[in-house]
């Protein structure tokens, strides 16, 4: 498993962000601003912001217009099956959730749709670890 957590951070440069939030105290803040720092491209969904992180943001993952390598999603697990759902039909390369969300069947429409699945791991704990950088 850790081979997969590591090699799917490693090969993904775009990173979608399902939940960034608003405020700098919380992880759904602080992990998507250490990726960027690491030289990760930070793409944020959000229902209602118009910047975060100085990126634009998108409403949903299926109204960003450029390939997306991985989903980390900071959603409740109740939301996960439809953003795994979005995940395969912008050809997404891996779904990730973040730690504390697990969803059994957001797992199976990512694997059953061609995606790498990542669940209850922290992408900025993996790639400190690892010292993935892209920058």
């Amino acid at each position: 498993m850790a081979d997969l957590v590591e090699r799917a951070l490693a090969a993904a440069n775009t990173i979608a962000v399902v939940g960034l939030s608003r405020n700098p105290a919380k992880a759904a803040h602080s992990v998507p601003a250490n990726l960027q720092a690491a030289g990760f491209r930070i793409i944020p969904v959000h229902p209602s912001a118009r910047e975060l992180l100085g990126e634009k943001v998108y409403r949903s993952l299926t109204d960003i217009p450029e390939p997306v390598d991985l989903v980390d999603v900071f959603r409740p697990a109740a939301e996960a099956p439809d953003i795994a759902r979005q995940s395969v039909a912008m050809g997404a390369k891996t779904l990730w959730l973040q730690q504390g969300i697990v969803s059994a069947e957001a797992r199976r429409i990512a694997t059953e749709g061609g995606l790498d699945y990542v669940e209850d791991r922290c992408t900025a704990v993996v790639r400190a670890l690892a010292s993935i950088r892209k920058n």
